[in-house]
Protein backbone atom coordinates (compact mmCIF):
# COMPACT_ATOMS: atom_id res chain seq x y z
CA UNK A 1 0.00 0.00 0.00
CA UNK A 2 1.34 3.91 -0.91
CA UNK A 3 0.01 6.64 0.18
CA UNK A 4 0.18 10.33 -2.19
CA UNK A 5 -0.37 13.18 -0.56
CA UNK A 6 -1.25 16.91 -2.53
CA UNK A 7 -1.17 19.00 0.63
CA UNK A 8 -2.31 22.74 -0.37
CA UNK A 9 -2.55 25.85 2.07
CA UNK A 10 -5.79 25.09 3.47
CA UNK A 11 -6.68 21.56 2.67
CA UNK A 12 -5.36 18.05 1.13
CA UNK A 13 -5.94 15.44 -0.90
CA UNK A 14 -4.86 11.70 -0.26
CA UNK A 15 -5.12 8.98 -2.80
CA UNK A 16 -4.40 5.22 -1.21
CA UNK A 17 -2.76 3.03 -4.13
CA UNK A 18 -2.07 -0.98 -4.17
CA UNK A 19 0.77 -1.26 -7.10
CA UNK A 20 -0.80 1.47 -9.63
CA UNK A 21 -4.23 1.18 -9.10
CA UNK A 22 -6.31 4.14 -7.26
CA UNK A 23 -7.95 2.35 -4.48
CA UNK A 24 -9.59 5.39 -2.86
CA UNK A 25 -8.92 9.01 -1.71
CA UNK A 26 -10.03 11.55 0.16
CA UNK A 27 -10.03 15.41 -0.11
CA UNK A 28 -10.67 18.71 1.89
CA UNK A 29 -8.57 17.31 4.81
CA UNK A 30 -6.99 19.70 7.26
CA UNK A 31 -3.52 18.85 7.99
CA UNK A 32 -4.70 17.28 11.60
CA UNK A 33 -7.08 15.40 9.69
CA UNK A 34 -4.28 14.08 7.56
CA UNK A 35 -2.34 12.79 9.94
CA UNK A 36 -5.35 10.76 11.56
CA UNK A 37 -6.35 9.34 8.06
CA UNK A 38 -2.56 8.31 7.83
CA UNK A 39 -2.35 6.90 11.04
CA UNK A 40 -5.05 4.86 9.85
CA UNK A 41 -4.06 2.33 7.76
CA UNK A 42 0.15 3.16 7.75
CA UNK A 43 1.56 2.80 4.02
CA UNK A 44 4.64 0.85 3.33
CA UNK A 45 5.45 4.59 1.14
CA UNK A 46 4.63 7.85 1.28
CA UNK A 47 5.02 10.57 -1.42
CA UNK A 48 4.60 14.13 0.42
CA UNK A 49 3.88 17.07 -2.01
CA UNK A 50 2.76 20.78 0.16
CA UNK A 51 2.76 24.11 -1.20
CA UNK A 52 2.26 25.21 3.44
CA UNK A 53 4.14 22.14 5.22
CA UNK A 54 7.37 20.89 5.20
CA UNK A 55 7.96 16.79 4.86
CA UNK A 56 9.89 16.99 8.31
CA UNK A 57 6.68 18.55 9.63
CA UNK A 58 4.47 15.84 8.42
CA UNK A 59 6.85 12.94 9.76
CA UNK A 60 7.18 14.82 13.39
CA UNK A 61 3.61 14.72 13.37
CA UNK A 62 2.91 11.53 12.59
CA UNK A 63 4.77 10.48 15.91
CA UNK A 64 6.29 7.41 13.89
CA UNK A 65 9.09 6.70 11.68
CA UNK A 66 7.54 5.80 7.76
CA UNK A 67 9.30 5.49 4.62
CA UNK A 68 8.54 8.94 3.33
CA UNK A 69 9.95 10.92 0.29
CA UNK A 70 9.39 15.08 -0.27
CA UNK A 71 8.36 16.04 -3.77
CA UNK A 72 10.72 18.92 -4.58
CA UNK A 73 12.07 20.58 -7.58
CA UNK A 74 15.19 17.76 -7.46
CA UNK A 75 12.94 15.08 -6.65
CA UNK A 76 14.02 12.21 -9.80
CA UNK A 77 11.62 11.73 -12.12
CA UNK A 78 10.34 9.38 -15.02
CA UNK A 79 9.82 12.07 -17.04
CA UNK A 80 12.46 14.72 -18.49
CA UNK A 81 11.94 18.59 -18.01
CA UNK A 82 12.78 21.08 -20.82
CA UNK A 83 12.12 24.17 -18.68
CA UNK A 84 13.61 27.38 -18.34
CA UNK A 85 12.87 27.68 -14.24
CA UNK A 86 12.54 24.04 -13.56
CA UNK A 87 12.76 25.54 -9.54
CA UNK A 88 9.73 27.60 -10.39
CA UNK A 89 7.49 24.59 -11.42
CA UNK A 90 4.52 23.70 -9.97
CA UNK A 91 4.54 20.54 -8.08
CA UNK A 92 0.84 19.84 -9.44
CA UNK A 93 1.84 20.48 -12.79
CA UNK A 94 4.72 18.06 -12.77
CA UNK A 95 2.68 15.33 -11.05
CA UNK A 96 -0.55 15.52 -13.52
CA UNK A 97 2.24 15.80 -16.57
CA UNK A 98 3.93 12.27 -14.94
CA UNK A 99 0.62 10.98 -14.47
CA UNK A 100 -0.40 11.68 -18.29
CA UNK A 101 2.76 9.83 -19.33
CA UNK A 102 2.25 7.37 -17.26
CA UNK A 103 -1.50 6.66 -18.42
CA UNK A 104 -0.84 7.57 -22.63
CA UNK A 105 3.11 6.39 -23.02
CA UNK A 106 4.72 7.35 -26.27
CA UNK A 107 1.80 10.24 -27.42
CA UNK A 108 1.78 14.15 -27.31
CA UNK A 109 -0.27 14.96 -24.42
CA UNK A 110 -1.41 18.21 -23.69
CA UNK A 111 -3.03 18.51 -19.66
CA UNK A 112 -5.37 21.28 -18.71
CA UNK A 113 -5.91 20.98 -15.07
CA UNK A 114 -8.59 23.78 -13.68
CA UNK A 115 -8.15 24.72 -10.75
CA UNK A 116 -7.69 28.11 -9.28
CA UNK A 117 -5.00 28.88 -12.36
CA UNK A 118 -5.85 26.88 -15.25
CA UNK A 119 -2.80 25.48 -16.78
CA UNK A 120 -2.05 24.13 -20.30
CA UNK A 121 0.57 21.76 -20.49
CA UNK A 122 2.83 19.81 -22.93
CA UNK A 123 4.15 16.20 -22.54
CA UNK A 124 5.59 14.54 -25.73
CA UNK A 125 5.77 11.25 -26.90
CA UNK A 126 9.33 10.91 -25.80
CA UNK A 127 8.64 11.88 -22.00
CA UNK A 128 9.45 15.59 -22.10
CA UNK A 129 8.15 17.83 -20.04
CA UNK A 130 8.24 20.71 -22.73
CA UNK A 131 6.21 23.70 -20.75
CA UNK A 132 2.97 25.45 -21.54
CA UNK A 133 0.75 28.41 -20.15
CA UNK A 134 -1.19 29.38 -17.44
CA UNK A 135 -4.23 31.20 -17.22
CA UNK A 136 -6.63 32.85 -14.46
CA UNK A 137 -9.29 30.18 -13.72
CA UNK A 138 -12.98 30.19 -13.54
CA UNK A 139 -13.12 31.85 -9.79
CA UNK A 140 -10.52 34.01 -10.31
CA UNK A 141 -12.45 35.44 -13.20
CA UNK A 142 -15.68 36.33 -11.75
CA UNK A 143 -13.68 37.17 -8.60
CA UNK A 144 -12.09 39.91 -10.34
CA UNK A 145 -14.78 41.28 -11.88
CA UNK A 146 -16.31 41.83 -8.63
CA UNK A 147 -13.28 43.14 -6.74
CA UNK A 148 -12.46 45.52 -9.66
CA UNK A 149 -15.66 47.32 -9.93
CA UNK A 150 -18.08 48.52 -7.86
CA UNK A 151 -21.47 47.02 -9.41
CA UNK A 152 -20.82 43.85 -10.42
CA UNK A 153 -22.16 41.28 -8.29
CA UNK A 154 -20.53 37.88 -7.56
CA UNK A 155 -21.35 35.06 -9.14
CA UNK A 156 -20.88 31.51 -8.96
CA UNK A 157 -19.81 29.00 -12.09
CA UNK A 158 -22.94 27.79 -14.01
CA UNK A 159 -22.47 24.43 -16.38
CA UNK A 160 -24.62 25.58 -18.73
CA UNK A 161 -24.81 29.34 -19.42
CA UNK A 162 -26.77 31.52 -21.77
CA UNK A 163 -24.91 32.47 -24.69
CA UNK A 164 -26.62 35.62 -24.69
CA UNK A 165 -26.98 36.97 -21.02
CA UNK A 166 -30.30 38.90 -20.34
CA UNK A 167 -29.11 40.02 -17.06
CA UNK A 168 -26.02 41.04 -15.48
CA UNK A 169 -25.95 38.10 -13.44
CA UNK A 170 -26.69 35.72 -16.69
CA UNK A 171 -24.52 38.29 -18.76
CA UNK A 172 -21.00 37.50 -16.40
CA UNK A 173 -21.87 33.57 -16.61
CA UNK A 174 -21.68 33.77 -20.17
CA UNK A 175 -18.86 35.86 -20.16
CA UNK A 176 -16.33 33.56 -17.96
CA UNK A 177 -18.19 29.82 -18.61
CA UNK A 178 -17.79 30.72 -22.49
CA UNK A 179 -15.09 32.47 -22.84
CA UNK A 180 -13.02 30.05 -20.64
CA UNK A 181 -14.36 26.92 -23.31
CA UNK A 182 -13.38 29.25 -26.60
CA UNK A 183 -9.87 29.59 -24.86
CA UNK A 184 -9.90 25.99 -24.26
CA UNK A 185 -10.79 25.32 -27.80
CA UNK A 186 -8.09 28.07 -29.60
CA UNK A 187 -5.29 26.50 -27.47
CA UNK A 188 -6.01 23.31 -28.01
CA UNK A 189 -6.62 23.72 -31.99
CA UNK A 190 -2.79 25.84 -31.72
CA UNK A 191 -1.34 22.69 -30.22
CA UNK A 192 -2.87 20.69 -32.99
CA UNK A 193 -0.83 22.41 -35.31
CA UNK A 194 1.79 21.10 -33.74
CA UNK A 195 0.73 17.69 -33.37
CA UNK A 196 -1.89 16.55 -35.32
CA UNK A 197 -2.59 13.14 -33.02
CA UNK A 198 -2.47 15.22 -29.86
CA UNK A 199 -4.15 13.50 -27.12
CA UNK A 200 -5.77 16.11 -24.79
CA UNK A 201 -6.52 15.09 -20.83
CA UNK A 202 -8.50 17.48 -18.43
CA UNK A 203 -8.33 17.65 -14.91
CA UNK A 204 -8.80 19.75 -11.80
CA UNK A 205 -11.30 21.19 -9.80
CA UNK A 206 -13.12 22.75 -12.37
CA UNK A 207 -13.28 20.39 -15.09
CA UNK A 208 -16.83 18.96 -14.41
CA UNK A 209 -18.22 22.41 -15.50
CA UNK A 210 -16.46 21.93 -18.98
CA UNK A 211 -15.98 17.66 -20.36
CA UNK A 212 -19.71 17.51 -21.81
CA UNK A 213 -18.71 20.34 -23.94
CA UNK A 214 -15.24 19.17 -24.99
CA UNK A 215 -15.33 16.03 -27.57
CA UNK A 216 -12.85 13.44 -27.74
CA UNK A 217 -9.43 13.16 -28.05
CA UNK A 218 -10.44 14.76 -24.79
CA UNK A 219 -10.65 12.79 -22.31
CA UNK A 220 -11.52 13.86 -18.05
CA UNK A 221 -9.23 11.88 -15.90
CA UNK A 222 -10.40 13.26 -12.55
CA UNK A 223 -7.25 12.43 -10.18
CA UNK A 224 -4.46 12.16 -12.72
CA UNK A 225 -2.68 14.17 -10.07
CA UNK A 226 -2.88 11.82 -7.92
CA UNK A 227 -1.86 9.16 -10.18
CA UNK A 228 1.25 11.17 -11.44
CA UNK A 229 2.33 11.43 -7.77
CA UNK A 230 1.60 7.88 -7.11
CA UNK A 231 4.31 7.03 -10.33
CA UNK A 232 6.69 9.41 -9.18
CA UNK A 233 6.52 7.78 -5.77
CA UNK A 234 6.93 4.13 -7.31
CA UNK A 235 9.92 5.65 -9.20
CA UNK A 236 11.34 6.90 -6.41
CA UNK A 237 10.69 3.63 -4.56
CA UNK A 238 12.84 1.55 -7.40
CA UNK A 239 15.95 4.05 -7.51
CA UNK A 240 16.55 2.78 -3.58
Amino acid sequence: MNIVIDSGNTYSKVGWFENDKLIRYTTRLTFTELIEAVLAQAPENILFSSVSHTAADFEDALGKSLTIFDLTPGTPLPIKKNYDTPQTLGADRIAASTGANFLYPGEDLVVIDMGTCITYDLIDKNAVFQGGLISPGVRMRFNAMHSFTKRLPLVEPDSDPELIGKSTHSAMQSGVMNGVLAEMHGIIERYRHKSPDLRVLLCGGDAAFFESSLKPPIFAVPELVLIGLNRILTYNVSLQ
